[in-house]
């Protein structure tokens, strides 16, 4: 009975150290973070159509989806997950899942693609914007499209106003996938 009271007696008083520390460590890792990425979005390379179909069924006015400065893939991609946690110094971490073509003859398919991420800061809606990037050489897409990015930007960002994260091909460096920013109140 002693022995079952200190024991319970020790894990009481222990607990709240234990847990003082796990805080502390997660305080510290996302404090250092300058800004961080949950979710994203494949691209669609043309954002606005307008005007009469021409017969072939074709328009006349075609606006591609160029994100600041960026021009978008040629044709339409997808990602199932991505999650990016960007260090005040400029160290990168991205986690990508199920970057893949969704269409053309080789829909499903990692088209073989190297990656490189791009943080974006700047005024909206027309900066000047500063493009901070991973090595441009890139990671290969796995078959599946998944792809670890861990790197440090160039230039590295000093602070960031309006983040945009793209994920960009490195032999083009068209933009295959944007990420969304996680807010500080977000769950």
């Amino acid at each position: 009975m002693k022995r079952t009271f200190a024991l319970a007696t020790l894990v009481v008083l222990l607990l709240p150290v234990a847990l003082a520390a796990k805080d502390s460590k997660d305080s510290r890792d996302s404090g250092n973070s300058l800004v961080r990425f949950e979710g994203g979005v494949g691209v669609h390379a043309v954002s606005n159509v307008a005007g009469t179909a021409n017969t072939d069924g074709s328009f006349p006015n075609v606006t591609r989806n160029i994100v600041r400065g960026v021009n978008p893939a040629g044709q339409i991609w997808v990602i199932a997950d991505l999650s990016a946690d960007i260090k005040n110094d400029g160290r990168i971490s991205v986690n990508g899942e199920g970057l893949l073509l969704a269409g053309g003859n080789t829909i499903g398919t990692n088209a073989n693609a190297n990656v490189f991420a791009t943080l974006i800061c700047g005024p909206v809606p027309n900066g000047p914007f500063t493009l901070h990037s991973s090595t441009l050489t890139g990671v290969p897409l796995q078959p599946n499209g998944d792809f670890r990015i861990n790197d440090l930007l160039s230039p590295a960002p000093n602070g960031c106003a309006n983040p945009v994260l793209l994920i960009r091909n490195a032999t083009n460096q068209a933009w295959f996938a944007a990420g969304f920013q996680k807010l500080d109140n977000d769950n």
